[in-house]
């Protein structure tokens, strides 16, 4: 399959920001931490892992989905450091230890360079566990309204990480593109405006979310980096995207706000 240059990055500069800004508008509306698990869907490693198959290639796309497999649980890493700062300092330090965190994971991970299934083996299981002892956190009593330009500067985000890093891949090499596109850009900018305008704990909610979210993330990638050389773009990307759908939506019913106080059960 062969897509030009310019048709690329016509991809790159329409479908990024367009996931992105759903997904903000869908997590402002059902609250931190369904906008937590909205925000580990592949919004934007999965688009990265599609322009490299076009532009590197099936191998060099398996490797990269190993490499943001391993960002799975480096995300989870974050999580932890974050909502554990969070409890006694403002947003930088937590976002700073988080970010930190996911280093020291991402890089531990990439040391060892585990082949798929030993690798899923740990980053499932390093996820359960994190779900484990992650504060649960709650949501704001009374959020106050993100400003206008919240959404847009999302977008410019997203879409300038893609850029960036489908450009440099050749560079990085396929693992570390794979593992820095799973940077939790989104969550932690969830999680920064949610600490600074409601307090720690609507942005631990929302990091809880990420968690529960960050198993369909990483079945994403298992299912792509072990069908992506030999099933084809169309079949890996189909299978991938329907497993972590599946996922997603348990993630979802398990981060669903509680109902209040006193009122009617649903039938």
């Amino acid at each position: 399959m062969s897509v030009g240059a310019s048709g690329l990055l016509l991809l790159k500069l329409l479908v990024t920001p367009t996931l992105i800004g759903a997904a903000s508008l869908a997590g402002r509306r059902w609250g931190q931490g369904m906008g937590g698990v909205i925000v580990a869907l592949p919004l934007t490693s999965g688009p990265i892992a599609f322009f490299l198959v076009l532009e590197h290639g099936a191998a060099f796309a398996a490797g990269a989905a190993l490499g943001s497999l391993a960002g799975a649980l480096a995300q989870g890493a974050f999580c932890l450091g974050y909502a554990a700062l969070a409890l006694h300092y403002g947003w930088p330090v937590a976002f700073a230890g988080g970010a930190l965190a996911f280093a020291a994971v991402g890089a531990a991970l990439q040391a060892l360079a585990l082949p798929l299934a030993p690798l899923t083996a740990v980053v499932m299981g390093g996820l359960g566990l994190a779900m484990l002892v992650m504060p649960r956190g709650a949501e704001a009593r009374r959020p106050s309204p993100p400003p206008r330009w919240d959404i847009p500067a999302r977008m410019v985000v997203a879409t300038a990480l893609v850029l960036a890093l489908t450009t440099a891949a050749a560079t990085l090499g396929s693992r570390l593109s794979g593992l820095l596109a799973t940077f939790p850009v989104y969550a932690g900018i969830l999680a920064v405006f949610a600490h600074g305008q409601a307090g720690p704990g609507p942005a631990t909610r929302a990091l809880r979310g990420l968690l529960a979210g960050l198993f369909g993330f990483g079945a994403f990638f298992v299912v792509l980096a072990a069908l992506i050389e030999r099933g084809g773009l169309v079949r890996a990307f189909g299978a991938a995207l329907a497993v972590t759908l599946v996922l997603q939506g348990a993630a979802l019913w398990m981060v669903r706000p509680a109902p209040a106080p006193g009122a009617a059960p649903t039938r």
